[in-house]
């Protein structure tokens, strides 16, 4: 009798276990579309405020050039085209930010980097383990009974 309960039980622990294995892949997966999804947003802000900003310095670069070139041909000197050398440079990673394929460039260097250059990625001190978040916690904890004093 004694054998097929304990039968059982262990039938059951092993159920309970593959359930528990199965609730966290499934509480995993849904971490990690959540991390994916609030990225991708993060992401589509990044693209919509380089367009939006685009707008702005896409139109103060046309007056600015306009200004220049007609104060450049009414004085006859022709310096005072240079500025738009530099202006022209900031349109043109802007357009290439907002429409362009620098998205596209910058995943590949990082993949490249990822890949080739691993050692660049460690953090200072390595990985936080649960062990130096307990003990920084424990210091803020005494440290605001402290003050509390």
């Amino acid at each position: 009798m004694g054998f097929l309960l304990s039968k059982s039980m262990d039938a059951n622990f092993k159920k309970q276990q593959e359930f528990m294995l199965l609730n966290a892949r499934l509480q995993m997966e849904r971490q990690i579309l959540m991390q994916n999804q609030m990225r991708e947003r993060q992401m589509a802000m990044q693209i919509a405020w380089s367009r939006e900003f685009l707008k702005y310095y896409g139109s103060f670069f046309t007056v600015a050039t306009l200004g220049l070139t007609a104060g450049a041909i009414k004085r006859k000197k022709p310096g005072l085209l240079a500025p738009i050398v530099p202006l022209g440079f900031i349109l043109t990673y802007q357009m290439d930010s907002a429409y362009g394929t620098l998205i596209y460039r910058m995943r590949g260097e990082a993949e490249n980097i990822m890949a080739s250059e691993r050692d660049r990625l460690d953090l200072p001190q390595g990985i936080p383990t649960f062990e130096s978040i307990e003990k920084a916690r424990r210091a803020k904890s005494s440290l605001i009974s402290i003050l509390e004093k």
